[in-house]
């Protein structure tokens, strides 16, 4: 299976989202063709040491760079200010120089994470993002968004700031439980329901194929995927105008279902699921989406093994007094990513409180 190139562009840079399989071992030489100086600071999850950090390292050593190595368990309830600051503190001791360049390697967590040390460390760095599951090589290390959580919401501390390269071996998934791998198709799904129909069938149709990670069809779902991840941002790389945000669909309620569980109960893209099915129902109750479309939508996403429900019952008020922290609401009002078609998103923010309310209660069993 050949080894795919995707490039991100902004209006002052662009980079490389590199796609392959069993390719670690070229990391270094990759980061060497970008001609990136200095010393290089790995930050990797625990749960990915000793390997793969020792074929990183043995990749950017051959490469004459010299590297250094944290290792430090990271999850969603350790997105916070604590874990930057004891990145921080290892840059420091280890006296990193802006010259110096950091890699990410992890989830999407990691990425966020090291992404934000990278971005204000002696007010910037270069970043190398070596995304290892499938959620963060199709959305989270595209874009540059960074950020940790607060106690009031999720990802209110950050900033957008744009890698060196994204470099993904897709041969690091077959390691997750399957869990992690259920919860990732959640990104790759929405962008399918929000920009292409055609991806949609696709993925709907070799379901069972695309599952097993090891053939062409989910390479290419993985890759397509990546694509529209990396169009979208390259249109709006700041989310100043209606485009990145459309990449929100299912994330407004999602991360308010996984604030007011701490962060323990849902996988970020099993949260997002339960989130694209409460959007698909303001969608139907709207009058936007019809029920057929609804039901294609719920079915797509229990394929995926991932949730359309749950059974234990929420406080709908926090629920929604969560959604209203979203960085999407303006004013008090939330802008909700909803769906006339598949492949069709629409942006509104007048939705009534009673609509909301019904479609929450949808989720609930």
């Amino acid at each position: 299976m050949s080894t795919r190139n995707i490039k991100v562009s902004t209006k002052n840079e662009s980079y490389n989202v590199i796609i392959g399989l069993n390719m670690i071992s070229e990391l270094g030489d990759e980061i060497k063709k970008l001609g990136l100086p200095g010393k290089a600071f790995i930050v990797i999850d625990k749960a990915l040491f000793p390997d793969p950090a020792r074929e990183i390292q043995e990749s950017l050593e051959k490469n004459n760079y010299e590297t250094k190595l944290l290792n430090i368990e990271i999850d969603e309830s350790k997105k916070n200010i604590d874990t930057v600051n004891v990145i921080y503190e290892w840059l420091e001791s280890s006296k990193m120089e802006r010259s110096d360049f950091i890699i990410s390697v992890g989830g999407g967590v990691t990425g966020d994470l090291v992404g934000f040390v990278a971005s204000t460390w002696v007010r910037g760095v270069n970043l190398i993002h070596v995304p290892s599951t499938l959620i963060a090589m199709v959305d989270s290390s595209i874009g540059g968004k960074t950020g940790y959580n607060t106690k009031n919401g999720k990802n209110l501390v950050g900033a957008f700031y744009q890698p060196k390269l994204v470099f993904q071996d897709i041969n690091f998934l077959k390691t997750l439980p399957e869990r992690e791998i259920s919860a990732g198709w959640a990104e790759l799904l929405k962008h399918s329901l929000i920009y292409d129909k055609k991806l949609f069938d696709h993925f709907y149709q070799n379901h069972t194929d695309i599952k097993n990670l090891n053939n062409l069809n989910s390479i290419e779902a993985i890759s397509k995927s990546v694509e529209i991840k990396a169009k979208i941002v390259s249109e709006d790389i700041n989310e100043k105008d209606q485009k990145r945000i459309l990449l929100n669909y299912g994330h407004t309620t999602g991360h308010a279902l996984e604030s007011i569980t701490n962060y323990k109960k849902f996988l970020h893209g099993e949260a997002v699921s339960l989130g694209m099915m409460v959007a698909g129902n303001i969608s139907f109750l709207m009058g936007l989406l019809s029920y057929d479309n609804l039901q294609m939508q719920k079915n797509i996403l229990e394929k995926y093994f991932l949730p359309t429900s749950i059974s234990e019952e929420l406080n709908i008020n926090t629920i929604i007094d969560l959604t209203k922290n979203d960085k999407k609401s303006k004013s008090g009002k939330i802008n909700w990513i909803l769906l006339e078609d598949i492949g069709k998103p629409v942006i509104r923010n007048d939705v009534p409180e009673e609509i909301i309310i019904r479609s929450l209660k949808s989720i609930f069993v």
